[in-house]
């Protein structure tokens, strides 16, 4: 499914699921876990970096921001949800279409930064 625009999301990591990530060719993310029934990217860098700093270094001891592209056509289905303020922008796609999701990135998907 090729489409002349894309959209460029951004992904909050844990190490774990960096290293799935890379596993894939840095092509697709990780089936979502039982206990986590959406798979949310992000709408700008500055909220993924807030998430990676702020929780998932505390919690886990590292954070990474990955970005990525994805068919515009494709995730415009999406309603983009705000969760509190003004940055924080994302989307809710439902695990079971996480498979579609991951064939609609165009390109690789990247670390953009890391927190320890």
């Amino acid at each position: 499914m090729a489409t002349d625009k894309v959209t460029i999301l951004y992904r909050p990591v844990g190490f774990k699921e960096l290293e799935l990530i890379e596993q894939s060719g840095w092509k697709k993310f990780p089936p979502r876990l039982p206990e986590q029934p959406i798979f949310y990217p992000v709408m700008n860098e500055e909220y993924a970096i807030q998430i990676s700093r702020d929780w998932n270094v505390p919690a886990y001891g590292a954070g990474y921001v990955t970005k990525f592209a994805v068919n515009t056509d494709y995730v415009s289905k999406f309603e983009v949800q705000n969760v509190g303020g003004e940055i924080h922008n994302e989307l809710w796609v439902p695990a079971e279409e996480l498979e579609e999701f991951n064939s609609n990135i165009v390109g690789l998907i990247e670390v953009t930064k890391e927190f320890k």
